[in-house]
């Protein structure tokens, strides 16, 4: 059975918690749409679904005028991730116009928004202390709880795990608690900056908010993935002494380089701890896991994921715990979701290492990287690479995916 086949057996058994958005699936009209459309294991589709409508107070219906793929939706095409289903609709970075809202909703018609990757509720207690992502009344999956103890927030187009919300890779979408999870964008940022405030720049700068990057410090990036470029560029905002990007392809390797300037090691031609240690002989002030639960370097972990011994490797956490300084600190914003062996908890212990992760309180900080997008201290423009149309993405899951042409970052237009 696969894993996603066993949350849904799991999903059926355990049923759902009450929630505050009234529904996760929203209410269907008549009329049509395009979407991005998940079939299985690699196999996303250009499908007709029924259009969605508003069915609460809160809710607002968005007309998407742009979208993207995120490094993180490659974890629901591999089939990596519990919780699909056949038939989801993906997507949970995407901004638009509003076309229709519910009674409570403030933002008027017609505002351009980005709506937050995260659905929070604005009310609940988490929500209050500004830890959107953890918001209580969003996620209905008791899966999830079995899992991890407490579920993470609904999230849109990233399946039943976050409760099943449609998602963003589609012409329209409703939103739930406009007022919280939609940002109106002034005219002066265009959509191919202000797509990216939905995830991966509020992303990429909790990652630097995570490890405290303050001016003077070395940091250490391993992916060169938007993310962990997105990142690099916050901690140059931040003042790093020194930023060093890890990879082991090629071309997101010269982006680092050469649109960045910063320091970069290849990881299929060098020893990453020794180069580190080289340059840095004191260690890392700072160490950002931005790759991932799916890259197994050694055979060692490469097998005990294939007999399934364990869903997820803890290498490149190992080889940021390593490099960092005594008192150091890493950052884990890299998608973690299941258990992994050979743990560095000694190596955290010795060297009074601070780890934390998380996903992106978006709604906590897109204002301020709003307002770096507008003076242009931040600009995301070095990201992209690819423009299409949304009929066009399935074909820009499997080449994302395979780090084929120089793909880092995809702007759609539906």
């Amino acid at each position: 059975m696969s894993i996603n086949a066993a949350a849904a057996a799991a999903d059926k058994v355990l049923g759902h918690n009450p929630i505050s958005t009234g529904r996760t699936e929203p209410q269907k009209s008549s009329e049509l749409m395009h979407a991005i459309v998940w079939r299985g294991k690699q196999d996303m589709r250009y499908e007709v679904v029924p259009k969605p409508t508003i069915s609460e107070p809160h809710d607002v219906l968005i007309r998407v005028t742009a979208t993207t793929i995120c490094g993180s939706d490659l974890h629901l095409y591999t089939g990596e991730l519990p919780g699909m289903e056949s038939g989801d609709i993906v997507g949970h970075e995407f901004m638009g116009i509003i076309e229709e809202k519910g009674s409570s909703v403030q933002l008027p018609l017609g505002t351009r928004v980005v709506v937050a990757f995260d659905i929070a509720c604005g009310f609940c207690d988490r929500c209050k202390a500004g830890e959107f992502t953890g918001c209580e009344t969003t996620n209905p999956s008791r899966v999830a709880e079995e899992m991890f103890g407490h579920a993470l927030c609904g999230v849109f187009g990233y399946g039943h795990l976050v409760g099943g919300y449609w998602g963003g890779q589609a012409e329209f979408v409703r939103v739930p608690f406009a007022d919280v999870n939609c940002l109106p964008i002034p005219d002066d940022v265009p959509d191919d900056k202000a797509l990216f405030l939905s995830d991966v720049i509020c992303t990429a700068y909790h990652a630097c908010e995570m490890g405290e990057v303050k001016p003077g410090d070395s940091v250490g990036i391993w992916g060169m993935g938007p993310i962990g470029l997105a990142a690099a560029r916050w901690a140059q905002v931040l003042g790093a002494r020194r930023v060093i990007g890890i990879s082991g392809t090629e071309d997101r390797l010269d982006i680092a380089r050469e649109k960045l300037g910063i320091d970069v090691i290849d990881y299929t031609k060098q020893d990453v701890l020794k180069t580190i240690k080289e340059w840095e002989p004191k260690g890392l002030d700072v160490c950002i896991d931005a790759a991932g639960f799916r890259f197994a370097k050694g055979m060692l972990h490469k097998l005990q994921r294939a007999l399934m011994l364990e869903t997820d490797t803890p290498e490149i956490i190992a080889e940021c715990c390593t490099a960092a300084r005594q008192y150091g600190k890493v950052s884990v914003i890299a998608d973690y979701a299941g258990k992994a062996n050979n743990f560095p908890i000694g190596t955290i212990g010795m060297k009074h290492l601070r780890l934390e992760s998380g996903q992106s309180p978006t709604q906590r900080i897109w204002k301020m990287a709003l307002e770096k997008l507008r003076t242009g201290e931040y600009d995301p423009s070095f990201l992209v690479t690819h423009h299409m149309r949304l009929s066009d993405v399935p074909a820009a899951y499997k080449t994302f995916y395979n780090h084929e042409d120089g793909m880092i970052k995809i702007f759609v237009r539906p």
